[in-house]
């Protein structure tokens, strides 16, 4: 929550110009204090459904101690799911339409699979254009995630995502690129999960008039916004991964081939595995491959000796902005939740920052 400048002492203006979250007192003193709404377009696949509800949920309630957020888990009819997720999204989930007439104060968009190259042949492409743009007017602010941030600079600034040649998967360290509200007092370099073959760069951002916050030299560009400043926040890495996150994902690939499936034994995880992790992972490798050339079952994936090696080192940073992200629009947004911002609040200018 921000701080009150309840003095002229000038300790508050300079924490102001560092894009520290500091309200004038009489502004403070006419607040009034509510629950937030936070949707949650859920497009992942089913066997991470329930997974990737937990864990943007587990940022969102970590971020802050005061303000209650009721979460609000809607997915779009036209992915195709299996009869358990089914039962799922129809028990537990919500209908965009109702809450397009309820209302939210922030949403956020995961990624999703894709099948071939064009995402605008996606099942997704279109009503994921209705969900941006009804949020674009109505809603606070929107944090798109991976996939999500690759479709709306595709649809809404025309920079299509570009491959890379590989996957690029594995926990890069990434540093501030510049001062901002999202970033302020966060650690200026930090670890973030990325998983992904397409990535779009740090030129096409700023070409469509987008602000960098932070980026890797390795991974590229993680944090990002619109050029208003808020309203979209992009990511391309996953700073909500669990610790075991990449660990299923890398499984999942030597499963993969072990029965056939693909032609390439997965490469490592970049600074994910520690040497006691690798040494026994190559050594399975060994095994998955023997067994495959004899026809034989590929022989048990050693995932709870993994893990056991496996440390977190970005969650407190994600956690950090999370809570600088859902603190700012607790301060923005309209106490009537089907109104994007209060009173005096420039849409295209929210923070006040681009003059």
């Amino acid at each position: 929550m921000p701080l009150v400048a309840n003095t002229e002492l000038p300790a508050f203006s300079r924490l102001r110009q560092e894009g520290q979250n500091v309200l004038e007192r009489e502004v403070a003193v006419h607040q009034d204090i509510r629950e937030l709404h936070v949707g949650l377009l859920n497009m992942m696949p089913d066997a991470a459904l329930a997974a990737t509800e937990r864990q943007f949920f587990r940022l969102v309630g970590e971020a802050n101690q005061i303000a209650q957020f009721y979460m609000h888990p809607f997915t779009l009819k036209e992915l195709e799911r299996g009869p358990d997720a089914a039962g799922h999204i129809e028990r537990y989930y919500e209908r965009f339409e109702d809450l397009m007439s309820e209302g939210l104060d922030a949403l956020i968009i995961t990624g999703a699979n894709v099948q071939g190259p064009e995402l605008s042949k996606q099942p997704f492409w279109k009503p994921l254009i209705e969900v941006i743009d009804w949020a674009y007017d109505n809603v606070t602010s929107t944090l798109c995630s991976c996939l999500t941030t690759h479709a709306v600079m595709e649809f809404r600034y025309g920079q299509k995502r570009r491959p890379l040649g590989f996957k690029r998967w594995g926990v890069y360290s990434h540093r501030v690129s510049g001062p901002h509200p999202l970033v302020a007092g966060v650690n200026t370099r930090f670890d973030v999960p990325h998983s992904r073959f397409n990535g779009i760069e740090r030129e096409q951002f700023e070409s469509a008039g987008c602000r960098v916050l932070a980026e890797s030299k390795e991974a590229g560009v993680h944090l990002a916004t619109s050029e208003d400043l808020f309203r979209l926040v992009f990511f391309q890495g996953h700073p909500e991964y669990d610790v075991i996150s990449l660990l299923k994902e890398y499984k999942r690939e030597v499963t993969l081939f072990g029965a056939g499936k693909c032609n390439d034994y997965p490469s490592s995880i970049d600074n994910y595995f520690t040497p006691q992790a690798e040494a026994i992972l190559d050594e399975h490798r060994l095994r998955v491959c023997r067994a495959r050339e004899r026809g034989e079952p590929t022989p048990e994936f050693p995932e709870k000796l993994i893990a056991g090696y496996l440390d977190n080192t970005w969650h407190d940073t994600a956690e950090a902005i999370i809570n600088k992200w859902i603190g700012r629009v607790y301060q923005l947004t309209h106490h009537d939740r089907k109104r994007p911002f209060k009173e005096g609040i420039d849409p295209n200018d929210p923070f006040g920052l681009r003059g």
